[in-house]
């Protein structure tokens, strides 16, 4: 039963997580661009794309679309890469 109640407590403050970079690269996008991030991001491609500079993220975000680039694909592709710093 802890075993469970950990991997409980564990898989839900990543969710939380995930759903806080969901949140924080969708409103960059809309600052840089004025529209809302294309719906057909999932979630593995928006958190590969928080490393991209400001100057990459509009072009990597396409080609994550039109190309159905993987996480990995996008963190190659990145020229100017942003640490994330405060990821727990």
């Amino acid at each position: 039963i802890l075993c469970l109640f950990f991997w409980f407590i564990r898989s839900f403050a990543l969710r939380a997580q995930d759903r806080a970079i969901r949140a924080e690269e969708s409103l960059r996008h809309y600052l840089l661009t004025g529209k809302p991030v294309d719906p057909r991001l999932r979630l593995g491609q928006i958190i590969a794309l928080r490393f991209a500079s400001d100057e990459e993220l509009v072009e990597l975000t396409k080609r994550a679309v039109e190309e159905s680039l993987r996480a990995d694909d996008i963190k190659k592709a990145i020229r100017n890469w942003k640490e994330d710093k405060h990821r727990v």
